[in-house]
């Protein structure tokens, strides 16, 4: 009886150890199907901190100052986050009429804002980031000069739908200098 336990138990460890039969499921242009990005309360930090070394390295390149992650901004693109989601479209205005400049006020940011970019997709924070770095409206206020703090936030649907919200800030300007804000959007 020991013996035939041993036996079996080894069995299952070698099946256990065997390749997988199963082929991923193919989309119509004959790639693999994504499987769904889902984010856990837990990963917000770790999120977060990509997407700023993944901000900052794109400016570096640049030759233009890093941003670092402020609370504030990260409260203001929370915020624009779950409003796009309820609004159920990508756009830069609040439900209740608020602009980007509104709601960093709202959250008490001393600074200036500089620039929103949003997206509503399926797809992880860095390919959503890689598509912001490659278009040249957003690029510019990923590479805005006078920015030095980051606000990243998203909502995340049931269905696995994200809403992405990226707010950067900086000093502020005395009053007789006037800057215009850069706000774009990628769908």
């Amino acid at each position: 009886m020991r013996v035939f336990l041993i036996l079996l138990c080894l069995s299952f460890g070698v099946a256990a150890c065997a390749p997988s039969t199963s082929s991923p499921q193919l989309g119509p242009d004959g790639l693999p199907l994504p499987k769904l990005y889902r984010i856990r309360p837990a990963d917000t930090a770790e999120i977060q901190f990509r997407v700023e070394d993944g901000v900052n390295a794109l400016r570096r390149a640049a030759g233009v100052a890093p941003v670092r992650l402020n609370a504030q901004l990260n409260a203001a693109a929370a915020t624009h986050s779950r409003d796009m989601s309820l609004q159920n479209r990508p756009w830069h205005f609040g439900s209740d009429g608020s602009s980007p400049i509104d709601r960093t006020r709202r959250v008490g940011y001393p600074g200036q804002f500089m620039g929103e970019l949003i997206s509503e997709t399926y797809e992880t924070e860095l390919v959503t980031l890689g598509a912001w770095s490659e278009d040249p409206v957003t690029q510019k206020v990923l590479l805005a000069p006078g920015a030095r703090d980051l606000g990243f936030a998203w909502f995340q649907e049931d269905n696995g739908k994200i809403w992405w919200t990226l707010v950067l800030g900086g000093q502020a300007l005395p009053t007789a200098t006037v800057a215009t804000p850069e706000i774009a959007a990628v769908e």
